[in-house]
């Protein structure tokens, strides 16, 4: 009898060869890279503008092309958006990833041609389950079914032609056959605009369902899993699940969740990915490290720009040959979407290098900087993951923002957290988030000396489904839409609180 099992773990190990290659080579492998991109769009218009047939090395490259935000690219996306070809990438487009991001209600318009399908998106998805085979070689996961959660896509009004959506939905539909079959649930329910509607239909089709793994954001997936238990009636998911083996996770921080889902699915092991619009960039390779090894052969051409040039008219910007170990970079990429020099917004710091292992730090534009703290995400994520710890709490999701200095009261930072299990003493909590943020950060250290500058952070405990409600009040319910971490304004706090109708409140007087 044909072992499906064993046959597919044979069959995806094999790539092991290619990925030690790029591991132990990453210059000579992003060279090559750098060079398909330029051969391969060399008669686009962005190509003849700034003249790729006569571009041999990196130096020219980066001399001659400037590094460029969405916003000065957007104008050329969107002539590929009515139909105009060989712009930015040879043909023309028929899918485009939309993305709010995180910081910005703008929805953004990501190019997905044919070839950043297939080289970069799906190829990332058949290296999670090469280096998954890696880590656990006694798997099963391919006796089952990948429950794969993410959005939808729709015709674009001003183009019939095109599509556009989340970018797990335009993978979605492109998929392979092999890969339609090995995934769950079926397309027109993975599909479904509605993520209320999708989350009943996804439990009706699959609470009998052999499901082995989830690909999906933590968030939204925590909603899947609590309401498929709650109609089951069962305390843990491997009840409704036997083979549930795995989560595929990314887009947010891991570590607040992980008391949630060592929770509801004891047991389970978990895999990091770093997947965006954008492109597939990085992959945990060690279950043991808590790092992703950054893939270099996907027809992506990376560059890092120190945070320090950020705000320059030209910041200087290093290839993976000239990186360095513990500083924050700002990630920019050249890709076989079309993307030129893209600033993407995230901020990494490399872990180790041969192999290039990095962790995503933040965003550019997602931090709190209200006196001179320099927050970022990855800043908070840790404090509060330790805080969950010290005080057995566990955590749907929060948001923080500055309470900025006036006449009678002094700076603060405000987190607004639906928690999951509530700590068993709110002040243990808030004391232990302050600690270690004061902790890994010197500059808040210096703030918080005294109450100089800042007092203590202020929780406010927010009352059950709270994000779930102001995210659908936004218009990004589920998907690959997140809650924005940390934000140098309060617009999004004051916003839930109006929806609260909760009266905001200002810190005490210290």
């Amino acid at each position: 009898m044909l072992n499906i099992n064993r046959l597919a773990a044979w069959w995806f190990r094999s790539a092991m060869r290619r990925i030690r290659f790029f591991m132990e080579q990453p210059a000579l492998v992003q060279t090559f890279q750098l060079h398909y991109l330029l051969h391969r769009a060399k008669d686009t218009e962005w190509g003849k503008r700034y003249g790729f047939k006569d571009i041999k090395h990196y130096d020219t490259f980066r001399e001659r092309l400037p590094v460029l935000s969405y916003e000065q690219l957007y104008p050329f996306i969107e002539r590929m958006m009515q139909g105009e070809h060989d712009v930015l990438w040879p043909g023309r487009m028929r899918w485009f990833a939309k993305s709010s991001g995180t910081t910005n209600d703008r929805s953004k318009y990501i190019p997905v041609p044919a070839d950043s399908l297939h080289y970069c998106h799906f190829q990332g998805g058949k290296d999670l389950l090469t280096l998954y085979l890696e880590n656990t070689p006694g798997t099963k996961i391919f006796s089952g079914r990948a429950l794969s959660i993410g959005g939808s896509h729709h015709r674009f009004e001003g183009n019939p032609k095109i599509r556009v959506g989340d970018v797990s939905a335009v993978i979605m539909q492109n998929l392979p056959a092999w890969a339609q079959w090995f995934r769950a649930p079926s397309l027109p329910v993975a599909l479904l605009s509605d993520w209320e509607e999708k989350i009943q239909a996804m439990i009706r089709e699959l609470r009998k369902a052999n499901i082995t793994a989830i690909m999906g954001v933590p968030t939204w997936t925590v909603v899947l899993l609590e309401e498929l238990l709650k109609q089951e009636g069962k305390q843990y998911v491997q009840e409704i699940w036997q083979n549930f083996e795995v989560f595929f996770h990314g887009a947010v921080a891991f570590a607040p969740y992980r008391p949630l889902f060592n929770r509801i699915a004891p047991g389970l092991r978990f895999m990091e990915v770093y997947n965006a619009s954008e492109g597939f960039f990085a992959l945990q390779d060690d279950l043991s490290r808590e790092d992703m090894l950054l893939m270099l052969d996907y027809g992506v051409f990376y560059e890092f720009i120190p945070l320090e040039e950020l705000g320059k008219e030209q910041p200087k910007a290093y290839w993976i040959d000239e990186v360095e170990i513990g500083k924050n970079y700002a990630m920019v990429i050249s890709t076989n979407g079309g993307l030129w020099r893209y600033l993407i917004g995230d901020t990494v710091q490399f872990t180790s290098l041969y192999p290039h292992r990095i962790k995503i730090t933040g965003r550019t534009k997602q931090f709190i900087n209200a006196f001179g703290e320099e927050v970022m995400v990855e800043n908070a994520e840790r404090a509060i993951a330790f805080a969950c710890q010290c005080t057995g709490a566990a955590i749907v999701d929060y948001t923080v923002a500055p309470v900025y200095l006036d006449n009678n009261n002094k700076g603060a930072h405000e987190w607004l957290i639906e928690f999951a299990t509530s700590p068993h003493d709110i002040e243990a909590f808030r004391e232990a988030l302050d600690r270690h943020l004061r902790e890994i950060n010197s500059d808040y250290d210096a703030k918080r000396q005294h109450n100089i500058a800042l007092i203590a952070p202020l929780i406010r405990p927010l009352p059950e489904g709270t994000f779930q409600e102001w995210m659908k009040r936004r218009g990004k319910l589920g998907g690959q839409h997140k809650v924005p971490r940390l934000a140098n304004h309060r617009r999004y706090v004051d916003d839930i609180y109006q929806m609260l109708g909760w009266e905001i409140k200002a810190p005490p007087s210290a």
